[in-house]
């Protein structure tokens, strides 16, 4: 998994990703999906069907719910209020980066939410 999350995605190849992951099986790819399809594939994060369609990679899978969470913790920090989708509720409430104010009943990122967010922007400032 940590080679996975080495890879750099454009926003581009995480929404062809996401695309993919909501795509029916006989629906058309978009244009996104197809200028991504090469690159995604390489680095083995979608994969051909059978019946020549596209799949996410179980490592695909990972990233892209990674990169839910992330956007889950940023969007939580900025307003409590944010629902997010159960199983990131779930994982980041497991993992203590999240959690229920009971007063208000809004959901709060927790001390260990905020310093996982400041070393993700850490790690991205010393990429560039």
């Amino acid at each position: 998994m940590k080679a996975a999350m080495n890879q750099k995605l454009s926003i581009d190849e995480y929404d062809a990703l996401d695309q993919v992951s909501k795509l029916p099986r006989t629906a058309r790819p978009s244009a996104c999906v197809a200028r991504n399809t090469k690159r995604l594939i390489g680095i083995k994060f979608l994969a051909h069907r059978k019946d020549g369609g596209l799949e996410l990679t179980e490592t695909g899978k990972q990233v892209l719910f990674i990169k839910q969470c992330i956007d889950g913790l940023r969007a939580v920090a900025k307003d409590p209020s944010t629902v997010l989708p159960a199983p990131v509720a779930t994982f980041l409430g497991k993992k203590g980066h999240i959690a229920l104010n009971a007063e208000s009943g809004l959901t709060e990122i927790s001390a260990r939410g905020l310093e996982c967010l400041a070393d993700i922007d850490a790690n991205k400032a010393a990429e560039k």
